[in-house]
């Protein structure tokens, strides 16, 4: 096989390739969401005075943290079930739907130290200036302290993404067609061993190309914010 046929073939195989990263990118966005939404409840019950909110959060927050991703994307392939039953009605889920879910915990977990870090930072010149004014705890975290921590979470809540996307790829071991799966499959397909490299080159390519963007946008939002 001459080169440029060989290149053509890799070519050929590229949709099929860009469709499985499609799915890298679905699950990334609605883990993302899902994390976020969880992670901000972590974060905010992490400040509370009260024991029993705080400490369940904190535990939380550093079990799923520290915690290897994989062991977590295990956990929720395996334990949790293939189908529910709502109200007489089977809804299945799908592997890659329980893969999400597992990525979804140390998303929660690292923005739950995101939204602590952030509300920390704020000067406590600032609580207690709205102590003085007759603010209680609660309408000084919602009024005064979270609207400014809003471009402060903003540059790694999308490195955090970033990094979320990077990590998809470990999908393929439970059995998700996205993009590296994709990709082995095609260089199986191919029997060559010559387009191994220019298919991982390709592949490697599609997440530089969709993530340096994203951590380009985030320095230079930081940068922004800090001046303020």
């Amino acid at each position: 096989m001459t080169t440029s046929n060989l290149y053509l073939q890799i070519l050929e195989w590229m949709p099929f390739v860009l469709q499985g990263f499609v799915m890298n990118i679905l699950m990334s966005l609605l883990a993302i969401v899902i994390g976020t939404a969880v992670g901000t409840f972590l974060g905010l019950g992490q400040l509370s005075l009260n024991f029993t909110i705080g400490m369940p959060s904190k535990l939380l927050t550093q079990l799923f943290r520290n915690a290897p991703w994989l062991v977590l994307l295990f956990y929720c392939i395996f334990l949790m079930p293939y189908q529910v039953n709502i109200a007489g009605t089977t809804i299945e889920l799908p592997s890659w739907l329980r893969a999400t879910i597992g990525f979804s915990f140390p998303v929660a977990a690292n923005f739950s130290e995101i939204v602590r870090g952030a509300v920390k930072s704020v000067p406590r010149g600032q609580w207690e200036a709205a102590e003085a004014l007759g603010y209680s705890r609660k309408a000084t975290l919602f009024r005064i302290i979270l609207p400014q921590c809003l471009t402060r979470m903003i540059p790694p809540w999308m490195n955090l993404y970033a990094l979320l996307l990077t990590a998809t790829p470990l999908s393929m071991i439970v059995g998700v067609e996205e993009a590296l799966g994709r990709t082995q499959a095609a260089v199986q397909a191919q029997s060559d061993s010559r387009v191994l490299i220019p298919m991982y080159a390709a592949l490697l390519a599609m997440f530089f190309l969709y993530t340096w963007p994203i951590n380009r946008l985030s320095l230079v939002l930081e940068r922004r914010f800090r001046t303020k």
